[in-house]
């Protein structure tokens, strides 16, 4: 039985483990570096979008893939 790092939690998932708490952790600490660093240059609201658009989007879409496969909920679990 593998061991679960998240749990579903509406169409989000929330983390069950020390694992997921660390994940997120990283994710939010990623995803806050690299507003700062865009922010820094940016001369408007629109200019910061573009800018960290093509880092978080893919950052949150692979924590979310981590997730759903460490959830243990249908399909194929992590590690199995």
């Amino acid at each position: 039985m593998p061991h679960i790092w998240f749990r579903p939690w509406g169409w989000i998932y929330r983390p069950a483990s020390w694992q997921g708490v660390l994940l997120l952790l990283l994710v939010t600490v990623f995803c806050i570096q690299v507003f700062v660093a865009v922010d820094r240059h940016s001369h408007s609201v629109s200019d910061t979008f573009y800018g960290i658009f093509p880092y978080v989007v893919p950052c949150l879409m692979l924590l979310n893939w981590v997730a759903s496969k460490t959830s243990g909920r249908g399909g194929t679990s992590y590690g199995g």
